[in-house]
């Protein structure tokens, strides 16, 4: 689904959103920075700067933090390239969110489709030619060096939308010489009225709901992925909390795919008479039961040593594993399928795995506390 900048950047994303969410609880007399109190006793102050520019301006007082402009950054996180290009010359942009920016602009005399008197028809059509190539190569030249990030080799944006008002666009899109990532990355074809800025303004508008759908299109397709491993029966997937943890203790998850509302916590928990430290992984029901809480053998006390949400530890645990990770929503039939029918938790292997075959081991992780 992601490269692994993408992967990252998306993580980083979802802690942002798990923050505004906090924010939004909170309540207060009135406060100019972020100084949050949280029980048992634990004082977190949190400085952060967006990963995009916020197109808004706020100077309030109030008893809570208002969180609206932070929500609409989260909205539509995706860089998308734009390449309008006619017979007058070329533009390069880029559109994140409701931030638009121009990264390149060239101007271009190309010879009309009728020459002059002095040259023959023949002399004139290969000239002509010869300068609509060279124009093509220079617009495939700039958006490689635009477009492709040279420390990953990879596309910088999400998806592409080529636009004008002449064929030149489609040229482009069809030629040898525009880089295949690009190709690859090709969202939409566009005609357009204008060159230059007011034709970029025209291509978003033209384009905004294919842009709306790009993530959930992905979504669909890694989801898509993961049913495909096991309708195939690959034995390369894997799916609910302990057979997940247990692949990725194994190091054969190569991908990650979690809800990303997963309500389960991450407990360790210590044996008040021997000290050993279990690790569990419960949702609200089994919190609910104090026998969670006991040593099954001896009903000794379980003290809580840490309680953390296990989406928040696989997003600062992940790269241990050598996984990407990825998050995903309810709100595509594949991701609904996968949050009733999965869990919510899953990934897909690296190799093929028969999770039957490690049954006999606890499905709890034991360390020893005699240190």
């Amino acid at each position: 689904m992601a490269d692994g900048h993408e992967s990252d950047k998306n993580i980083e994303i979802w802690k942002i959103k798990k923050l505004i969410k906090a924010l939004e609880a909170a309540r207060g007399n009135g406060t100019s920075m972020i100084s949050l109190i949280m029980p048992p006793q634990k004082k977190v102050t949190i400085d952060f700067e967006p990963f995009r520019p916020i197109n808004a301006s706020l100077y309030l007082c109030d008893n809570k933090f208002h969180t609206e402009a932070l929500n609409e950054l989260l909205e539509s996180d995706d860089k998308f390239g734009f390449i309008v290009m006619d017979g007058n010359g070329t533009l390069f942009g880029t559109l994140s969110g409701n931030t638009r920016e121009v990264l390149h602009k060239f101007s271009v005399d190309l010879p009309k489709k009728h020459g002059r008197g002095g040259q023959s028809a023949l002399r004139f059509a290969r000239l002509r030619m010869e300068k609509r190539h060279n124009y093509v190569r220079k617009t495939a030249e700039l958006a490689t060096q635009f477009f492709i990030n040279p420390s990953t080799s990879q596309p910088n944006v999400s998806g592409l939308i080529l636009a004008g008002s002449a064929d030149f666009k489609t040229e482009l899109s069809q030629s040898d010489m525009f880089d295949q990532r690009l190709q690859a990355k090709i969202l939409n074809v566009v005609d357009v009225s204008y060159g230059g800025e007011n034709g970029f303004n025209q291509a978003i508008e033209l384009s905004s709901e294919i842009l709306a759908n790009v993530k959930f299109i992905q979504e669909k397709r890694l989801i898509g992925k993961y049913f495909e491993e096991i309708s195939q029966d690959t034995g390369k997937y894997v799916f609910g909390v302990d057979d997940t943890l247990k692949a990725l203790e194994m190091g054969a998850v190569e991908t990650l795919i979690v809800w990303e509302n997963l309500d389960i916590n991450r407990y360790q928990l210590k044996n008040s008479t021997t000290g050993e430290i279990t690790v569990k992984h419960l949702n609200k029901e089994q919190e609910a039961n104090e026998s969670n809480f006991r040593d099954p053998v001896s009903s000794a006390d379980l003290e809580v040593v840490e309680k953390m949400p296990l989406l928040e530890w696989f997003a600062n645990e992940y790269r241990q594993f050598g996984c990407s990770l990825e998050f995903v929503t309810n709100k595509s039939q594949e991701g609904s399928q996968f949050c009733r029918g999965f869990g919510g938790i899953g990934g897909i292997l690296r190799y093929q795995l028969d999770m039957r075959s490690f049954d006999e081991f606890s499905d709890e992780e034991v360390y020893d506390d005699s240190e």
